[in-house]
Formats: C-alpha cells, sequence, structure tokens
C-alpha cells in the first residue's frame, strides 16, 4: 500500500469484514456465555443482552478497529505491562496485534456487562472471559511475542533452550514456576526463628519460640495459621517475620504447624481439626506457660477454625483467652468474593460424593484455584518469563512459601465448603454444632482485633469486616493497604503502605470506611499497642522450653512443615 488512497479502500473492506466479524465473535460469546453458566454442573441461568448496548458496542468496535487500521501499522507503545517492552513497539505487526487484542478485550467484557441475567451467573460470565482473554493473549505465544523474539535472537538460541529446560522442569514437578526454589530451604533461610517443639499430636505440632528479651508477659500468644498453607508465611525471614516481631515485643510465643495431610488422615473432620486441634492448642499453651489465659491469633481459615474453637469453648462455659486477633479471616461468608462463582449446591454435593468420607483434597488443587483467581500475575507472566523467555524466576521467600503447598483431608474441607462458603452457617447462631456444642459466636465475648486487607482477592474487605457484626466483645478493626499476604506481611522496618481506623463500628463496611482515617506505615504498631494491655505483667523469661510434661521434642521449625503435598 504506497497511498492514502489504498489505506481507505484497505480500511473499507475491512469495514465490512468487521461487520461479519462481530457477527461471529456474538455468536461465540454466547457459547461462552451458555459453558461459563455452568462451571459446576449447575442449570445455567437464562441470559439476554440488552440490543441498545450491543450496538454502541458494536459501533465503538468498528469505530476503533477502523481507526487502527488507518494508522497503517504506525509505531504505538500499548499502556497494558504485557506490550509494554520496546520489542512491541518497535515491531509494527506486534504492536497492531497487541492493540486489536486490547480492542476485543475490551469489547467481550463489555458485552459481558450487557448480559442480562441474574448476577451470580454474569459474574461466571466475566471470569470466564477474562481467564480466555488472559489465555489467548499474544504475549502468551513465541510467534507473536516479539520480545521473546528478539530474545531469541540476541542469545542465538539459548532463551529458547532454556525456555524448553524450564518447561521440562515444570512439568516433571506439576506446576510453574514462581520464583527460584533452589535459593530457599525451610529452616536454614526460611522459618529461621529459633524454637522448639513441645507438643505433637497427630494433627500439629507446638513450637515455642525462644524469648528475645529478658522479661516477657505473663499471658503467652497462641498463633493459629491457616491449615491450607504452611505456618511460615508468618515467619518468613528475621526482617519480615510477625514471630520475631512478637517474640521481640516480648510476647512468650507459640505457633502451631499443621501437619500436611497424608492418608493417614484422610477421616479427619472440622471437629478434629477445632478439637484435636486449636482447642488442643491453646489447652497446651496455658499448661506451658501456667497461665489461667492466653492471646490467641487467628490468619485466614487459621482464623475461622479459631474462631470456631472459641465458640465451642464458651459454650462450655470455659473462658481460656484473653484477646483474639483475626487476620483476613470469614467468620461470615456472605461476601466471598469471586470464589462464590464456583460454589453452588451441585458443585457441594459432588465434593460430599468423592470427599465427604475419608480421602484428600491435593494442596496443588487449591494453589491453581487461587492463582487463576489472578492469571495474568500469577499464571501467564511466568509462563512467557519461564518459557518464551527462558527466564529463571528472581529468588522471593514469599512466593517460594506460595508454591509449598498442602493437601487437606476430605470430610474436613467438605464440611467446611458447604457450612461456611455455601450455607454460611457459622454466622447462623446455634445454625450448627462442632464438638458437640451448638456455635454463636456472639458468645465469642473477648476483645477482638479485626483486619482485613483493602486489595484481598481471597478474604474480601467487606467479608473481613462482617467479624464486627458478630463477635460480642469490644472489637477494633482495621484495613490494611495491599492483598491477601503482602497487606498482612508489613513490618514497620519497611515504612511501606498504609493503614486506616475509625474507633466506630457501623453495620457496613462502607459506612466504617467513610469515616476511617489513614495512617503512613504498618498495621503492625497500632496492633502491638492494642495487644500490650491484653498480655499482662511482665515477668522472667523462661530459661527453657516447654514446662513439665512437655518437653523439648527436635529444634523448630519441626518436621511437619517439612513434609511435601
Amino acid at each position: 500500500m504506497n497511498s492514502q488512497a489504498d489505506w481507505a479502500e484497505a480500511a473499507s473492506q475491512i469495514q465490512q469484514q468487521l461487520g461479519q466479524g462481530w457477527t461471529q465473535a456474538f455468536e461465540s460469546f454466547q457459547r461462552m456465555a451458555g459453558a461459563a453458566g455452568t462451571p459446576s454442573a449447575s442449570p445455567a441461568a437464562p441470559i439476554g443482552f440488552d440490543a441498545n448496548k450491543l450496538q454502541e458496542l458494536h459501533k465503538a468496535y468498528v469505530a476503533e478497529a477502523a481507526e487502527l487500521w488507518n494508522k497503517g501499522l504506525q509505531d504505538g507503545k500499548a499502556a497494558d505491562r504485557r506490550f509494554a517492552a520496546e520489542a512491541w513497539s518497535s515491531n509494527p505487526v506486534s504492536s497492531f496485534s497487541a492493540a486489536i487484542y486490547l480492542l476485543n478485550a475490551r469489547t467481550l467484557l463489555g458485552m459481558c456487562e450487557a448480559a442480562e441475567t441474574d448476577e451470580k451467573t454474569k459474574g461466571r460470565l466475566r471470569f470466564a472471559v477474562e481467564q480466555w482473554l488472559a489465555a489467548s493473549a499474544p504475549s502468551n505465544f513465541l510467534a507473536l511475542n516479539a520480545e521473546a523474539q528478539r530474545r531469541a535472537v540476541e542469545t542465538r538460541g539459548e532463551s529458547i533452550a532454556r525456555g524448553v529446560q524450564n518447561l521440562w522442569k515444570d512439568l516433571q514437578q506439576g506446576y510453574v514456576s514462581m520464583t527460584d526454589e533452589s535459593v530457599f530451604e525451610v529452616g536454614r533461610n526460611v522459618a529461621t526463628t529459633e524454637g522448639a517443639v513441645v507438643f505433637e499430636n497427630e494433627l500439629f505440632q507446638l513450637i515455642e519460640y525462644k524469648p528475645l528479651t529478658s522479661k516477657v508477659h505473663e499471658r503467652p500468644f497462641l498463633v493459629v495459621p491457616p491449615c491450607i498453607n504452611k505456618f511460615y508465611i508468618l515467619d518468613l525471614q528475621p526482617e519480615n517475620s510477625l514471630v520475631r516481631h512478637l517474640v521481640e515485643q516480648g510476647h512468650r510465643t507459640f505457633v502451631m504447624s499443621w501437619r500436611n495431610a497424608d492418608e493417614s488422615l484422610q477421616d479427619k473432620t472440622w471437629d478434629d481439626y477445632v478439637g484435636d486441634g486449636a482447642l488442643r492448642a491453646i489447652e497446651t499453651v496455658r499448661e506451658i506457660g501456667n497461665s489461667k489465659q492466653i492471646n490467641a491469633l487467628g490468619f485466614c481459615v487459621g482464623g475461622t477454625i479459631l474462631g470456631t474453637a472459641l465458640a465451642v469453648a464458651r459454650a462450655r462455659g470455659e473462658d481460656p483467652v484473653a484477646s483474639v486477633t483475626l487476620l483476613t479471616t470469614f467468620l461470615d461468608f456472605s461476601d466471598t468474593g469471586v470464589l462464590d462463582l464456583f460454589i453452588d449446591e451441585n458443585f457441594v454435593k459432588y465434593r460430599e460424593m468423592h470427599l465427604g468420607r475419608r480421602g484428600l483434597l491435593k494442596g496443588q488443587e487449591l494453589a491453581s484455584t487461587f492463582s487463576f483467581l489472578r492469571p495474568n500475575d500469577l499464571v501467564w507472566n511466568y509462563v512467557v518469563g519461564n518459557y518464551l523467555k527462558g527466564e529463571t524466576p528472581p529468588p522471593f521467600d514469599l512466593l517460594y512459601w506460595n508454591s509449598d503447598s498442602t493437601n487437606l483431608p476430605g470430610p474436613m474441607y467438605a464440611w467446611y465448603l458447604r457450612n461456611t462458603y455455601f450455607e454460611n452457617n457459622l454466622a447462623k447462631p446455634g445454625k450448627v454444632k462442632v464438638c458437640g456444642q451448638k456455635v454463636d459466636l456472639a458468645r465469642i465475648d473477648m476483645p477482638a482485633y479485626i483486619y482485613g486487607s483493602r486489595e484481598d482477592h481471597i478474604v474480601p474487605i467487606g467479608g473481613a469486616y462482617a467479624s464486627v457484626n458478630h463477635l460480642g466483645g469490644k472489637k477494633r478493626f482495621v484495613m490494611g493497604a495491599s492483598g491477601h499476604i503482602a497487606g498482612v506481611i508489613n513490618p514497620p522496618v519497611k515504612k511501606k503502605r498504609s493503614y486506616w481506623t475509625n474507633d466506630a463500628l457501623p453495620r457496613s463496611f462502607d459506612e466504617w470506611l467513610a469515616g476511617a482515617t489513614e495512617h503512613p506505615g504498618s498495621w503492625w504498631t497500632d496492633w502491638i499497642t492494642w495487644l500490650k494491655p491484653h498480655a499482662g505483667k511482665q515477668v522472667a523469661a523462661p530459661k527453657s522450653y516447654g514446662r513439665g510434661k512437655y518437653k523439648p521434642i527436635e529444634p523448630a521449625p519441626g518436621r511437619y512443615v517439612q513434609a511435601k503435598a
């Protein structure tokens, strides 16, 4: 094409083709809509479309596509970071393919919004389209990725050879590498805070940490981490370890290290995790610390287990915990975000049929589910880097932990799925019995510190806030910046991010946020200040681990955390 007239004629032809392409795209979208409505084999709700919105989308699509064509494959830089490298903008064909892809993506997502159906079906449709878009990006294919092609030329093919080696390695291990795992070793450079295992049963080991101060608070502190991950997210390295921070602040600290479930645990239930897990740990820490009450923290699912355990204890007339801290925790599952899209009666029944009596939910299945909630960041980003560019991902302790998955007993998982995510029974006073006791969250009447992360995609901030409407004691809610993990692991020394406070606790999170005050830095400082009055007076730090019948079994972090899924 050598003249403006040639471009004009081509543009006219492309506009005609775009009309046909729109029709084909719409038909494909309808097929996708039908599939998206049934991720768990439930009957799909009817899906219609607003004709006016579709017409507007059609007009906008043709106009934008014609504008791109009329530019004549001119250089252009995309705002999307997948296409931000200079190699994309300097290659007119690659730049054009990225621009067309982004236009298609905007249009398909616009069609999602034009769909007329119930909110859950629309959410499923949007999720399916987002997954398809993430997978079909031109950056994911060597034949279309200008940056990977340039790397191959510059390295004389070495990047492709390394990419094949990376792919073969990941195929053998069964998941996409997010970090250089060879750099890390549990107990050597992650989970390094000094301590000893002082109790164990078939579900968990209890680790006591060595005091770093001459005096400690008289009330010991117990941490209940999530059982769907390993505890050392709270003890990655000295500079970002919540465990070490607690010890440095003079708290005699204990942490549960859940066992990575194998066939010997495949019949364990939610009752077992509450009774032989959290309640047993609480009692053991009280005995070792010779203390009538302790303070306790639950993180994510660990917080749900701890909350259930405290409700059981109060139903028994017991009061073993002086204060409770809940980090990114669901007690009320009415707002579970994108995870709600997967869960309905048929999905729950299917899981109960396969896992309700015995069996294991494999850790890699859970890990993959959470990764695909953010597919561009946690899946395709590494596919492109590892395989197309032949890169070794840099060492990152948090991503090493993220890849160290854990199995769950089937019956425990099936009960949790139905009674929390699907039926939200924990939030209904007396609806369920655990360990023989009716659960009523209002009976958890000790002071509570509740933390939620603003950008959390696993426990949305509204879901974290909902706990304030159920717990019976005096409560403090704090919101931190960032997501489920990075928001929690934010040591003060880094001087990063912000947190928000509001002493008023209205029923809705939006009302709370409207009156909240932002503070620079880490929420840890606010929490430690809150915790201190509940920790009791200062006493001499113990000279040895355990007490009485509780003897040191092995050094921290113990052997349970070493087991791989």
